[in-house]
């Protein structure tokens, strides 16, 4: 493969991802699979995946980032994204293991991600105790992140 098709693949998904990013869904679509077709990435199937989960396409993102796996299975998005959709799914059992493995992806940012994604799980299991560590987790990586510092006041409010 070229240097320059592999530029052109990478071009091609920041289009897809700016489309993505504006609303316009059937057009990053369309530019994330010409980006795979040139060169298949985690990224851009990470990406074509969220773009599905956007559209409620839940078990085609899932597939999406899947095959994002197989391209490269250091990189830890699509494994918090899997567990991510089967957490809006209520499958929280099914989710853990996909979040345990986003927690040890070597490529992956942002970190506290899946240690959020872990405490939603185990909220959603009624497993308190697990989800405020999971919280914390979260915080211990991004202290600034709301969305665990929210779940975590809620959940003590609710235990105490």
């Amino acid at each position: 493969m070229s240097q320059e098709t592999l530029t052109r693949a990478w071009e091609i998904l920041q289009d897809a991802y700016q489309a993505q990013m504006e609303g316009d869904y059937e057009r990053a679509v369309e530019l994330y699979q010409s980006s795979l077709e040139l060169h298949p990435t985690a990224e851009a199937y990470t990406f074509l995946g969220w773009t599905y989960h956007f559209q409620g396409r839940i078990e085609e993102a899932i597939a999406e980032c899947k095959r994002a796996i197989e391209v490269d299975p250091e990189f830890g998005n699509p494994y918090n994204d899997i567990g991510a959709y089967l957490i809006e799914l209520e499958r929280f059992d099914e989710a853990i293991p996909w979040l345990d493995r986003a927690v040890e992806a070597r490529r992956y940012e942002p970190r506290h991600f899946p240690h959020y994604n872990l405490g939603r799980a185990y909220l959603g299991k009624e497993m308190y105790a697990r989800a405020i560590k999971c919280f914390q987790e979260a915080l211990e990586v991004e202290p600034r992140y709301s969305l665990a510092r929210q779940a975590l006041a809620s959940l003590r409010r609710m235990v105490n």
